[in-house]
């Protein structure tokens, strides 16, 4: 049956034919219907097998395969992790902050000393617990990253945010240094015989670090997080043995007078035993090293798992208590046994504490190395902390055009890649410069993160000012308190640090202060060129007439290559043209180019008697032009070398020739390359083949049980095989959007994939759909159709699963 009613003008059967009547007596044939071809899901993305380059490949081994931007929230990590990568810089500091207040202390008032340590620790405890309930308040406020900047910006503007931006940089620069070379004398104070190897050592593992972080913050998690745990129990049993036996009266005290230590004063009378003011106060500002570290929690709150502000807070609260519990532990201790810092700072106070209070028995020197281990590893990954926190804060000042962009974009694994490799090189600089000496870089210290909690804490009191939310006035009270003590940190620090180094940093920090704020002023000034007349611009209308000018060398592949994308273009006319610097080889071509059958456009030989080869060539183009009713495309061959030594071989002639002709209004300089490696064994260009389908489809149906979008949207079809003309429910990732131009029909096109296929989701009569945007996960209910022979759905029901990156589900 072909659809026709039986027996159609006749009364009986021999009258028709298959139910088709007979005409006129003629006898009939048989009428086909042509066969409709069902629509196709589109390929999916990668379906098309195209060599990667061997640097890539490389990178792979490397760092691992590419992340995409949904492992983003796989990338988030619990309280304890997060502890651990953001926290240990502020732990490892309790290794080293008593030993530096007793450094300035010891010189002066002798034995005396170990008095004063306690009440200056005291201090700097005070200061840490206004600064924790201030940043507790700052992720309250901004719950996705609020640190420094970010409230300076916020609240103050973007000039006076590159203060506190450009005070932390440097302070997450030196941290890195200082805690690597701390962590190498930690090190070294076990192992005297490394003490030469100090540099070497300090070197590497900046880039075993930098390596771990550009894997991943994940990756770099798991590693980061034994040596921090490890370290911390140390430290508890350290204190917790040493209190007890210092109560006990069993803790016998060290000779302060020692071969290498440092110079011992004379106690004095009074209240601070002969100490000046000024001397208490700088042995204050060393110890206040103990807090640097502790924006990096704020700073990372969107690496949390959810929910990511109460995790930060938590976090950061326990962060506190730890390293409180440690720093004043270790004063105690030092008390207790007077322990006398070393000017090469190698055995370190921590280790002269640890031999006092684990004796001389196996266990006690088993203990003894094992605190100097996971000493030694805390301090030098406490670097890390600075590793998340300098991209973080790189990526948000690249955002506002304060640094290159580039500093904005992610890495292979999700990593703001850029941020790390600079603030490798900078830490490796400052390492090889101070010959990895941490009381040449202790004087370079805080300054930097005081000023940071001094802008956070101020920016925070204007914020409750104007919002004046629940309880504004306690917690205005709470940061203002945070930002006056922070000031005086600072200010303290940079009087009593002025001549030992921290002139450099004041001197420093105002002039990358004055170049960012250049470098937005110059990014502004680039905007407005480029956006200004977009509209009428983009309303000219088009030139009369389109010249296609191919410029000639020699006839070859590459020229045969530019001839044929000629020859593609909607052109008025086209022009080859040689550029006579030589008769010779200009009658060699002319030979060539008569004997050519299929070409069909005419070679023009222009004499340049001067050889100023791209002066020639602007003015054959000025002359096209000279009607002002022409449009120049100018096709430059382009010969490419894959190796380093065939690129020195030739010269760049097309790429300086298309820079000076492209200065002309209504010129378009194109570069036409030809990739010459390979071309005698069949390789010349880069081959495009489909996978084999076997592997290709067992591949798709193995993606297709670990999609997010079929866990999270049950009884979903796969797209590859919709069955046209039903309605079905598809679940997907946008992989691109149609944006259409206002004098067009309204109607918006979204390409939706999984790992079966791809279709079309067309919304007519809209020029958008709220949310729609590459990366996000989305499920669907339509009639399956047709638009151009692929799979469509016209106005279907939909809704969105996540955010590109995945930090929404629902």
């Amino acid at each position: 049956m072909n659809g026709y009613p039986d027996n159609v003008g006749s009364s009986g059967a021999d009258d028709t034919q298959d139910g088709v009547p007979k005409s006129f007596g003629e006898e009939t044939r048989e009428i086909r219907i042509p066969e409709v071809k069902s629509p196709q899901a589109f390929p999916i993305t990668g379906s098309i097998y195209l060599p990667e380059t061997l640097s890539y490949r490389l990178k792979n081994k490397l760092l691992g395969q590419p992340l995409v931007t949904d492992k983003l929230s796989e990338e988030r990590l619990s309280k304890s992790i997060a502890l651990a990568i953001l926290s240990s810089d502020v732990m490892s500091s309790s290794a080293y902050a008593t030993e530096q207040i007793l450094t300035i202390l010891i010189p002066v008032v002798g034995i005396a000393a170990f008095s004063l340590v306690v009440p200056v620790s005291i201090m700097v405890l005070v200061v840490l617990t206004f600064v924790t309930a201030s940043y507790l308040e700052v992720i309250k406020a901004y719950p996705r990253a609020g640190g420094a900047y970010v409230v300076a910006r916020d609240n103050f503007g973007l000039k006076v945010a590159q203060v506190a931006g450009v005070s932390l940089l440097i302070d997450y620069t030196l941290t890195v240094a200082v805690s690597v070379s701390a962590g190498t004398d930690a090190l070294t104070s076990a192992i005297p015989a490394l003490d030469h190897y100090n540099v070497v050592l300090s070197v590497i593992f900046v880039m075993a670090i930098a390596f771990g972080n550009l894997r991943g913050i994940r990756e770099a998690g798991k590693t980061f997080a034994l040596p921090t745990f490890l370290f911390i129990f140390n430290m508890g049993v350290l204190i917790m043995v040493g209190l007890i036996r210092g109560l006990l009266g069993q803790l016998s005290q060290a000779p302060i007078h020692v071969s290498g230590g440092v110079a011992v004063g004379h106690a004095g009378s009074g209240l601070l035993y002969g100490a000046s003011l000024f001397i208490f106060l700088k042995a204050f500002a060393n110890g206040g090293t103990a807090l640097t570290g502790t924006e990096a929690i704020s700073n990372g709150v969107s690496i949390f798992k959810n929910p990511q502000p109460r995790n930060a807070r938590i976090t950061l609260v326990a962060m506190s208590v730890i390293l409180g519990i440690m720093f004043f532990g270790v004063s105690i201790l030092a008390r207790f046994v007077h322990a006398v810092p070393r000017i090469s700072g190698s055995p370190t106070v921590l280790s002269l504490i640890a031999a006092q209070v684990y004796g001389h028995s196996p266990i006690g020197r088993f203990a003894f190395y094992f605190l100097q281990v996971s000493t030694y590893a805390i301090l030098v990954l406490a670097a890390n902390t600075s590793f998340t926190g300098f991209p973080f804060l790189a990526s948000f000042a690249a955002e506002d055009s304060f640094l290159p962009r580039q500093f904005s974009r992610r890495g292979h694994r999700l990593t703001f890649s850029n941020g790390i490799i600079v603030l490798t090189i900078l830490a490796e600089v400052l390492i090889i410069a101070t010959r990895a000496r941490v009381s040449a870089l202790i004087s370079l210290y805080a300054i930097g993160v005081f000023t940071g909690f001094t802008m956070a804490g101020a920016g925070m009191v204007k914020h409750h000012l104007v919002k004046k939310g629940d309880h504004w006035k306690r917690r205005a009270v709470i940061n203002g308190a945070a930002a006056v003590l922070s000031l005086l940190v600072d200010l303290i620090f940079a009087v009593t640090k002025f001549t030992s180094g921290a002139w450099v940093i004041l001197v420093v920090a105002p002039i990358l202060v004055f170049s960012f704020i250049r470098l937005n002023k110059q990014y502004r000034n680039e905007e407005e060129e480029l956006e200004s007349g977009v509209s009428l611009a983009s309303e000219v209308p088009a030139m009369r007439r389109h010249v296609v000018i191919v410029m000639v060398d020699r006839l070859d592949l590459a020229t045969a290559r530019a001839l044929e994308y000629a020859k593609a273009l909607v052109t008025d006319e086209i022009r080859a043209v040689h550029f006579v610097l030589a008769n010779r080889k200009a009658r060699e071509l002319e030979k060539e180019w008569s004997r050519l059958a299929t070409v069909k456009i005419d070679l023009e030989f222009i004499e340049v008697v001067d050889r100023r080869l791209r002066r020639a060539a602007l003015e054959l183009v000025a002359e096209v032009l000279a009607d002002r009713e022409t449009e120049v495309t100018v096709l430059l061959p382009r010969r490419a070398y894959p190796r380093i030594w065939s690129r020195v071989l030739h010269d760049q002639t097309a790429d300086s020739i298309a820079d000076v002709i492209s200065q002309l209004p209504h010129v378009n300089a194109t570069i036409v390359p030809f990739h010459v490696a390979g071309v005698s064994s069949g390789k010349s260009k880069l081959r495009v083949q489909f996978k084999n389908e076997v592997r290709e489809q067992k591949k798709a149906e193995e993606a297709v049980t670990e999609e997010i979008t079929h866990e999270l949207v049950p009884g979903s079809h796969p797209i590859g095989s919709l069955p046209w003309r039903t309605t079905c429910r598809i679940a997907g990732r946008v992989k691109s959007v149609r944006v259409q131009s206002l004098d067009s029909v309204p109607s918006l096109a979204a390409r939706v994939e999984d790992p079966t296929g791809g279709l079309l989701l067309v919304f007519a009569g809209r020029r958008s759909v709220p949310g729609m945007e590459p990366g996000r996960l989305i499920t669907a209910v339509g009639v399956v159709g047709d638009v151009g022979g692929h799979l469509a759905m016209m106005n279907p029901d939909y809704e969105f699963l996540a955010s590109p990156d995945g930090s929404e589900v629902g």
